[in-house]
């Protein structure tokens, strides 16, 4: 079985009914939990837990039975660091790695698919990376 990670996007989606893109990111959880293992990270779980006041909370939100959790790899930092150089030279005013650049970099280390709604930075920066996307 595959594992997909999980963009925090599209989990934000469903948890806040969003309604442009509550239906698409329902849908494409539900369809891929058939067949796929669903996995976030300590990046994907921060994100999310901005919307909660308790970690009780969050947890009931995410699942470990419908996501799995998995570390950040090491491996996956520097490749964030790296995607970073070129974001930060080309266009980028950030001091520090965005979320977004971890989150490709562990789906591209550990050869994951990456389910998300936001698929344009991904793909100018991690061009072999599988997306599911709109």
């Amino acid at each position: 079985m595959a594992a997909i990670l999980v963009d925090s996007n599209v989990i934000l989606d469903v948890v806040t009914e969003d309604q442009k893109w509550y239906e698409w990111s329902a849908r494409q959880l539900e369809r891929l939990a058939e067949r796929h293992t669903l996995v976030i990270n300590p990046i994907i779980y921060s994100e999310i837990s901005i919307g909660f006041d308790r970690i009780e909370d969050l947890d009931q939100a995410l699942p470990s039975d419908f996501f799995r959790r998995d570390p950040l790899p090491w491996e996956a930092g520097f490749l964030a660091g790296k995607c970073f150089v070129r974001y930060h030279h080309s266009n980028g005013g950030r001091r520090s790695p965005l979320p977004d650049f971890y989150i490709g970099s562990h789906a591209a280390i550990h050869g994951m698919a990456l389910l998300t709604r936001d698929a344009n930075r991904y793909k100018t920066y991690f061009p072999k990376l599988a997306l599911i996307s709109p």
